[in-house]
């Protein structure tokens, strides 16, 4: 079986020419690919960010916890210095019993909605593993799909894309046209297995015809991009620290009908390949640049790990003041002497708030929590965090 090479220090990779030659293809090495049936549909590549400058600053950003796996309805809302935390607890109205609470489960899933002057947009990051918690959340959280102006998938692991098909049904007819859906690479589409001792097994395929038949514009970042013009991704991910990439999943390169990935548009090393373990190269983080505030960085589970995708956020943004992070650390599975090191390296980066989710772990949580409690917030399934000028 072809393996896949020793993963590397991929600082130049981004600047590699053949890289560079791939994007300048552009509209027609993609339009090949659809005239060829590999996809379908529309398809775009994501405006690149060639300079810091290109990156937008926006006035205020909000981001819902739709999906998560914790949710406690008595942690009361506050204000911790400029940001705003909001809690959603019981959905209960005069005279009329209970119906519903938040549905907590392994994934993630985050609405985003920033404004820049009278200009708002609104993001689905992810959509949890499956389609009945993050319908049952958007509807107790009052987010209505019609408004949205992208979907974005952070990678392709099944507690990240696992709702999606039921969302594209459910709001069938009611999403934009054409609506932009961000994805780090065609490696999001491969199928996957999940390769965790004692818990072999099929960890499915994102689904390329329901995003076909739901009218999405497959929108892909492969390099640092612009998001709905407010916020930006950090497209591929460098290795550069101590952090190691775990591979609980593999994937398998190739297409089974309208399932998998097309190996033309895999890395050269990898279209050879049949088994593969994750490198998570199409992984990618989302950030915003508040004014006055610096980031807010959105790593999901941070696979390339959370220091590195932290500073692949700073680098294309050219500053060093990061306001938040949050999201999924990926560091439950790690010794906690490896945690420790993890946050020590956080600490430089001197973010204003630490919110870790999902994957981060209890251990790594209460690290944080007895180490930086002015900046440690405390997440919740339903959760608006509000960040402003």
């Amino acid at each position: 079986m072809p393996r896949l090479p020793t993963d590397r220090d991929d600082s130049t990779y981004l600047a590699s020419p053949k890289r560079r030659r791939l994007f300048r293809a552009g509209a027609g090495s993609l339009a090949a690919l659809v005239a060829g049936g590999v996809f379908g549909g529309r398809i775009a590549e994501a405006k690149p960010i060639e300079a810091p400058s290109h990156v937008p600053v926006v006035d205020r950003l909000a981001i819902r916890v739709v999906t998560d796996s914790y949710h406690h309805a008595f942690e009361p809302s506050r204000t911790i210095g400029p940001l705003q935390v909001q809690r959603l607890g019981f959905a209960v109205a005069p005279r009329t019993p209970p119906r519903r609470t938040l549905q907590n489960e392994w994934g993630l899933s985050l609405h985003v909605e920033s404004a820049r002057g009278a200009e708002t947009r609104q993001v689905l990051i992810d959509f949890g593993y499956t389609p009945e918690a993050l319908l049952n959340n958007l509807l107790l959280a009052g987010i209505d799909a019609s408004k949205l102006d992208a979907l974005a998938l952070s990678h392709g692991h099944f507690d990240h894309f696992g709702g999606m098909v039921g969302f594209l049904e459910a709001n069938k007819g009611k999403l934009k046209p054409g609506l932009p859906f961000y994805l780090g690479s065609e490696e999001c589409f491969c199928t996957r297995e999940l390769n965790v001792p004692g818990e072999a097994g099929s960890f499915g395929a994102l689904d390329r015809e329901a995003i076909r038949s739901a009218g999405l514009t497959m929108t892909f970042a492969e390099r640092p991009s612009v998001l709905a013009d407010h916020g930006f991704t950090t497209g591929t991910i460098a290795r550069q620290s101590f952090e190691r990439v775990l591979s609980p999943t593999r994937m398998t390169v190739g297409m089974q009908g309208t399932l998998g990935c097309a190996p033309e548009r895999l890395p050269e090393a990898k279209r050879n390949l049949t088994l593969a373990p994750d490198d998570f190269e199409h992984e990618q983080a989302i950030a915003y640049h508040v004014k006055g505030r610096g980031l807010v960085v959105m790593t999901s589970c941070g696979h390339r790990g959370i220091v590195n995708s932290v500073r692949a956020a700073m680098r294309v943004a050219g500053t060093d003041r990061v306001h938040a992070i949050l999201g999924g650390f990926h560091l439950a599975p790690h010794p906690l002497e490896y945690q420790r090191q993890t946050l020590d390296e956080l600490k430089k980066v001197n973010p204003d708030f630490l919110i870790p989710m999902h994957c981060s772990g209890e251990a790594f949580i209460s690290m944080v929590q007895a180490d930086m409690p002015d900046r440690f917030v405390r997440s919740s399934t339903g959760t608006r965090f509000i960040f402003s000028a």
